[in-house]
């Protein structure tokens, strides 16, 4: 099946460890689409490549693995442990919240263009440019209201 992502965000990461008790380690979308919080399916988008991409493009930088700043949040000692296959969470960093909330809404189609291109997304069915742009209008609204509301962004992942 692949690795699982869904991002979301949260006031912080108190509330993410409680969430993630609450929901006995996640998923945060559901089956049929609903969530736990306000959510977005990241279906083979990873953090630091496929959405550091996008990110980099955003921005006009150069793409590097810590672009999107990733912290491991829980569950407390997964970094450690290279056997262990999630779930877990990772905040983004401010910069990649940001980045991707301050995207003009004119700029989206030819990112997503530019962005159902990549290399790591080739094995993927569904990276037509209309569905990357579906994706990247959902990514850039969660990063809008999370900014909004002075909250971070998630991402939780699983083997």
């Amino acid at each position: 099946m692949g690795v699982l992502y869904d991002y979301f965000r949260a006031s912080d990461d108190e509330a993410v460890v409680k969430l993630m008790a609450a929901t006995d380690g996640g998923p945060v979308v559901r089956e049929g689409g609903s969530s736990v919080a306000d959510a977005v399916d990241g279906k083979g988008i990873d953090p630091p490549v496929v959405l550091g991409k996008v990110v980099s493009f955003a921005l006009d930088v150069p793409w590097a693995a810590d672009l999107i700043g990733e912290r491991l949040i829980w569950p407390d000692g997964a970094g450690e442990d290279s056997e262990y296959e999630g779930p877990w969470v990772v905040v983004l960093s401010e910069r990649a919240r940001d980045a991707l909330a301050e995207i003009p809404d004119d700029r989206l189609p030819g990112l997503a263009d530019r962005w159902s291109h990549l290399e790591e997304l080739s094995y993927y069915s569904d990276t037509q440019p209309e569905v990357m742009l579906s994706r990247l209008r959902e990514l850039n609204g969660l990063a809008r209201r999370a900014r909004t509301s002075g909250e971070n962004i998630y991402c939780w992942i699983c083997l």
